[in-house]
């Protein structure tokens, strides 16, 4: 098939190519199974969707044709409908996957890292606070990918899950060393902040404010 043979890749969001994914392991599910497989597998290292994005891009892959459903009880309003993948749509999602122009480098939003770098605005046992709860939440997160490494171990069409989710347990991991090293950075600013020297330094360097200069930002030594 030459390029000009090949169909159109359709334009979808990450939502929609997530949620066709869900769809693509073995089985039929609701909606509601999507989202709670997407809370214990996505979240951990992408992000999980909404209930209302996932029903809004399940009929939105319907009309497609990547995805069909059915009833799962007798023409009811509140029967439950059951999704599964149709072989246009496993088609259409192999080639997102393979495609590596639209994967493009993990974008990091820290919001703990975003008020440390507004300390000077905040006392430093505020920020400690915040970065042992920020520990304690990345604990607690560990523990919940350890458990669906745990029940996803034995099933042989989740060996690529097990090894997102043992990726997400070297992240959680390195996080909390992160966390300590920033702990012991805070209180190693704190301490030269009250030392006579530094904060003699501190006030020369106060005149010309980070950049040195008007207006310039910190730059990169």
């Amino acid at each position: 098939m030459t390029s000009s043979q090949k169909p159109k890749k359709q334009d979808l969001p990450p939502t929609a190519w997530a949620v066709l994914g869900l769809l693509s392991f073995p089985g039929e599910r609701t909606g509601y199974e999507l989202k709670k497989w997407a809370d214990s597998s996505l979240r951990f290292f992408y992000w999980s969707p909404a209930i209302s994005q996932i029903y809004a891009e399940l009929r939105r892959l319907e009309e497609l044709g990547y995805a069909a459903s059915e009833r799962s009880g007798p023409e009811e309003a509140r029967a439950k409908r059951r999704y599964a993948i149709t072989d246009a749509g496993r088609q259409a999602l192999a080639g997102w996957a393979a495609d590596t122009e639209d994967a493009g480098p993990p974008v990091l939003k820290h919001g703990l890292l975003l008020r440390v770098w507004l300390g000077h605005l905040a006392e430093p046992e505020r920020l400690r606070a915040m970065v042992s709860e920020h520990r304690e939440r990345t604990l607690a997160e560990l523990a919940a990918v350890r458990e669906a490494m745990e029940q996803a171990a034995d099933v042989r069409e989740w060996a690529f899950p097990v090894l997102a989710l043992r990726w997400s347990e070297r992240q959680h991991l390195a996080e909390l060393e992160l966390a300590e090293a920033l702990l012991s950075d805070i209180t190693v600013l704190e301490a030269s902040a009250t030392h006579p020297a530094a904060a003699g330094t501190g006030e020369a360097g106060a005149a010309g404010g980070p950049g040195q200069g008007d207006g310039d930002a910190p730059t990169a030594g």
